[in-house]
């Protein structure tokens, strides 16, 4: 059956617009933290860390579950690997581009995939993966051009660690197709706690090596500048993840893939009007590649399967 738009329809779809729209514009809060002395990653542990908290008092079950279940351990890494590398990486690199590397999906997935899901792999996924490595390529080619040589070790280390990201995501995004099974509060305790504990062991070892102020140095002088915002950006964090699994439950993956890639385009417009960024054709071309693969990767995946009409 088709799916189709209604007022039943325009809840969902907006929940999922604010959760782009969060995740398009969290690169902001995250560079204000850093100036105020808290680096990315110990902004992620405290954030990750209060929002498993919550999660663990309103459903206390919830840590259990991920010390009881092995199939929650992955997700646990690899939802930390992907926000520990993301939330880095928008912090000193050129926004737009370390979004758009982040969504080569369609690559990491299609190995993923057939790697632990034994899934085939068909002309379709090969042409998708192909468009992605392609519109990346694009992208990095105007490194040289776009930065200068002040910022090429910081810009190749946010293309890096967007690429991580990215691939974590993909390997996440498996990993719950796995664990389908395994309670909601489970999994999301699992990829809360994940963002913690990884960020805060890489924050550690980065203060270690003198490369990242300790936590213990901002507090509590600093630590009053910050608090609150990262209280605050915990909340949003629960409210906006909340917002994605409402969302999903109740549109059809057609629907999903032309709404989430509008993460793209918040993190370009506010990269543009607040940060100063510019965009160069390499990156338009490429970030059309890379989007194109990645709507078409789930529109592959909604053919396969009967739409699910909104509730």
């Amino acid at each position: 059956m088709r799916a189709t738009f209604s007022n039943t329809t325009a809840v969902p779809v907006l929940a999922l617009l604010l959760n782009a729209l969060a995740w398009g514009v969290a690169w902001w809060p995250f560079r204000q933290l850093q100036s105020l002395g808290l680096h990315p990653l110990w902004a992620t542990a405290c954030i990750y860390g209060l929002a498993a908290s919550v999660i663990g008092l309103w459903r206390p079950q919830a840590l259990g579950q991920v010390v009881r279940l092995p199939s929650l351990w992955g997700i646990l890494i690899a939802s930390g690997l992907t926000n520990a590398a993301f939330n880095w990486a928008v912090s000193i690199g050129d926004v737009v581009r370390v979004v758009l590397l982040f969504y080569l999906m369609p690559l990491w997935s299609l190995l993923l995939a057939r790697l632990l899901l034994g899934e085939a792999v068909t002309v379709g996924a090969c042409v998708r993966a192909v468009l992605a490595v392609v519109g990346a390529a694009c992208v990095l080619a105007g490194l040289a051009a776009a930065t200068g040589d002040m910022r090429a070790s910081s810009a190749s280390l946010a293309d890096a660690l967007a690429l991580l990201a990215g691939f974590a995501f993909a390997l996440n995004t498996v990993l719950l197709r796995r664990a389908a099974a395994v309670p909601r509060e489970g999994r999301a305790m699992a990829m809360f706690l994940g963002g913690a504990l990884v960020a805060g062991a890489a924050a550690t070892l980065l203060s270690g090596a003198g490369d990242a102020a300790s936590l213990a140095v901002t507090w509590p002088g600093a630590a009053a500048a910050w608090v609150l915002p990262v209280a605050g950006l915990a909340l949003a964090f629960l409210g906006v993840n909340l917002c994605l699994q409402y969302a999903v439950a109740r549109l059809s993956a057609r629907v999903t893939a032309v709404v989430l890639p509008c993460e793209v385009l918040f993190a370009a417009v506010t990269a543009v009007w607040w940060g100063g960024a510019s965009l160069h054709l390499g990156l338009v071309v490429g970030g059309a590649c890379i989007l194109s693969a990645a709507m078409a990767s789930v529109w592959g995946h909604a053919r396969a399967a009967p739409d699910r009409v909104a509730e």
